[in-house]
């Protein structure tokens, strides 16, 4: 893991890019090379990976963006992003007010749960 972080940071490079949809998809959906699906283990073909399809110059490219950053990574924007062949590893906002993670409203559930807490005097749940 770390030998892979290493060499994915040596060859990092910083784009302006435009982002134009973003996805949970399986790989052989995702519009990726062929050669991309031949190198991914059997295993992880099925699975679903975070999916960024964005307009680098006059190239619109598919690219696989990290699971960390893939919730900071605006739809419709123009952004500054490292990338590392086809892995988006860092993202940046270019105009506008920083990238920041709008916060998913409590279901009513976890709402009665915490008011119950609350009355209870108990420490709130995270």
């Amino acid at each position: 893991q770390a030998e892979q972080e290493a060499q994915i940071a040596a060859t990092k490079q910083t784009y302006s890019m435009l982002i134009i949809d973003k996805k949970r998809m399986k790989l052989k959906d995702a519009g990726l090379p062929a050669i991309v699906l031949e190198q991914t283990p059997k295993l992880l073909r099925g699975r679903k990976l975070p999916i960024v399809k964005a307009k680098i110059g006059p190239q619109v490219m598919s690219l696989i963006c990290d699971e960390k950053i893939f919730d900071l990574v605006p739809v419709k924007k123009e952004v500054k992003a490292s990338v590392s062949g086809i892995y988006m590893v860092d993202v940046k906002g270019l105009h506008g007010p920083s990238l920041k993670v709008e916060a998913k409203p409590k279901s009513k559930w976890k709402q009665a749960i915490e008011k119950l807490q609350e009355k209870a005097g108990a420490k709130p749940i995270k």
